[in-house]
């Protein structure tokens, strides 16, 4: 029998998908996506508005997700991918572009995870607000393996200015 692992994944999109609507519309059916491929979705934080990071002018819609299944991780990122690529995802061409979805894992149960194509916790997610925010919402007390931080306290410090 395969073990449970829990993933606290970022969500965002900053455009329209045909079919589907707007950016909060592709948030609401990534979760029914991710229920169909065997996720147990145990909390989902509110979407907040971001700024762009990078070249796209179209604003963010973030939010977090936690998310339980006995994917690995490398197993769980191809997953993650394929639910992207079938909101349109094209990983191809410039970085930070608009996008209809991007999921990133941002800490997982296990701890850190590093590979070929994967680190986790996601290096960037303690520089980032729009992550912070609305994974500290539902996970405020999951630490950081790194740093030792609560994601409450992550959150307090990405709010205040340097």
């Amino acid at each position: 029998m395969a073990s449970e692992h829990r993933y606290l994944v970022a969500l965002g999109s900053n455009r329209r998908l045909a079919g589907i609507g707007d950016p909060r519309a592709v948030l609401d059916a990534t979760l029914g996506a991710l229920a169909h491929e065997g996720w147990r979705v145990e909390a989902v934080a509110r979407y907040i508005e971001s700024a762009p990071v990078g070249p796209s002018l179209r604003r963010y819609t973030n939010g977090a997700a936690l998310i339980v299944g006995d994917l690995a991780p490398p197993d769980a990122l191809e997953n993650l991918q394929g639910i992207e690529q079938a909101f349109g995802r094209d990983r191809r061409g410039q970085r930070w572009r608009s996008r209809t979805l991007d999921l990133d894992i941002v800490l997982w149960s296990g701890g850190t995870w590093h590979s070929s194509g994967l680190t986790i916790p996601h290096p960037l997610f303690r520089q980032r607000d729009f992550v912070l925010r609305p994974t500290a919402q539902i996970a405020p007390n999951w630490r950081d393996p790194v740093s030792g931080l609560s994601l409450r306290q992550l959150a307090a410090r990405a709010g205040r200015p340097d």
